[in-house]
């Protein structure tokens, strides 16, 4: 790929973009194609600096994809996009750069058909996606949650487990055969069927090596209970740790959806070395949109390491109406899930977010020598207080904790 300095414009008219339906900003693709069609470009520039930061000083350098890539966005209608994170120059080491991609994709049919075609036409459709990441030269990429089904987990019906599958299953040797084909490490979330311990379901992310071969899974940690995600109907907390998974290109872990809101599950897997964290989503923009650029981008700077967040994209009409236990009215779908995949560097900077609407694939070269470089530079890990906090956490787990507050003693003195 050709480097190019600056960020790039999206292509088509503000006709064309106020033509778009639904998941669109006013008619824009995303927040940076609005601000960047109804701003001066100066006034532009110091607004990207505020809100995506500067990489090692300087805004964000865009990647021209291969033309071989753009013909498969442009046939197949999906988003495109390419940055570079960079590092300082070392004397002692050579930079380690890796390339990473993310997957964002609506389902393909609607979730009235049989479930074997809804389950082949997802898989056609990420195919030339990944052919794209592949001719990309991407080194690891990571799609969505639970990318090979409908975010049925609204629903509360048994029947969509139906689309579970062991870690060796389906969608495992679907990538497989692309992990072989372009030497590429991929992060496949999947709903995973345990058939050793009495076929439990868990939510679960496949690591398969660049070879092809299974490294290990982890198991989603935090389960929500929110508004229509009615997860545990279907299954409950993962049980696999924090693990971190040394590659081909780097340490990766998966932080699962719902997980990044815990602070402390991005932490456990910063003190367990990862470099560049997962986080694959479903998630729907009247719940958590605000919270979406913001939780991630402060793992990273937290955790001086890289973060890709996964969302997908569309609405998703499900047969039979169902209620929020709310009092609203019973509806059909979850919502809109706005995608705006984007990556998150440790030094605060990050990408434009991807389409919140349409599928897509985010490209970022990141040099994997930035998070060192952060450690030194802030110190969080040197001047984090562990033992304290290990002491608060092992009395707050006592059924006879009392917080440590201190109350002013003339607070509740009667006055004479």
């Amino acid at each position: 790929m050709e480097k190019s300095e600056g960020i790039e414009r999206g292509n088509g008219s503000v006709e064309e973009k106020e033509s778009l339906k639904d998941g669109s900003i006013c008619g824009y693709e995303s927040l940076h194609h609005l601000l960047s069609a109804n701003l001066k470009p100066q006034i532009f520039q110091e607004v990207s600096r505020l809100l995506l930061g500067l990489n090692c000083g300087r805004p964000l350098e865009t990647i021209i994809p291969p033309e071989s890539a753009k013909a498969l966005s442009s046939k197949h209608d999906f988003d495109l996009q390419a940055f570079c994170f960079s590092a300082d120059k070392e004397f002692l080491r050579e930079p380690r750069v890796v390339r990473v991609g993310l997957i964002q994709n609506s389902i393909a049919i609607p979730t009235t058909a049989p479930f074997s075609d809804q389950k082949k036409a997802i898989f056609e459709k990420l195919r030339p996606i990944i052919d794209a990441a592949g001719a990309s030269g991407v080194n690891i990429l990571c799609l969505q949650e639970a990318w090979m089904m409908p975010f049925a987990f609204c629903t509360r019906e048994k029947r969509w487990c139906e689309f579970a599958e062991p870690v060796d299953g389906e969608s495992t040797e679907f990538l497989q055969e692309f992990a072989r084909k372009y030497n590429m490490v991929i992060v496949n979330p999947i709903l995973e069927r345990d058939i050793n311990h009495g076929e439990t379901i868990w939510n679960t992310a496949v690591i398969i090596g660049n070879h092809g071969n299974i490294i290990g899974k982890h198991r989603k940690n935090h389960i929500p209970r929110v508004g229509d995600f009615n997860e545990s109907t279907y299954y409950m907390e993962g049980n696999t740790g924090h693990p971190v998974f040394e590659t081909a290109y780097g340490k990766i872990a998966v932080n699962i959806c719902y997980g990044r809101h815990h602070p402390l599950n991005w932490l456990a897997f910063g003190l367990n070395g990862a470099e560049i964290v997962f986080n694959p989503s479903a998630t729907v923009g009247e719940l958590s949109e605000p919270m979406w650029p913001i939780e991630a981008r402060n793992a990273a700077i937290a955790n001086s390491y890289f973060v890709g967040s996964i969302n997908r994209v569309g609405t998703e009409i499900f047969p039979n109406p169902f209620t929020s236990g709310d009092g609203k009215p019973q509806h059909p779908d979850f919502g809109h899930f706005y995608g705006s995949s984007h990556f998150s560097a440790p030094d605060a900077s990050c990408t434009p977010s991807l389409s919140r609407h349409k599928d897509g694939l985010l490209i970022s070269d990141m040099d994997l020598n930035l998070c060192r470089q952060l450690k030194d530079k802030w110190g969080f890990r040197m001047t984090a207080r562990y033992e304290l906090y290990a002491d608060m956490f092992a009395r707050y787990l006592k059924p006879d904790f009392e917080p440590q507050v201190i109350s002013d003693p003339l607070l509740h003195k009667k006055s004479s």
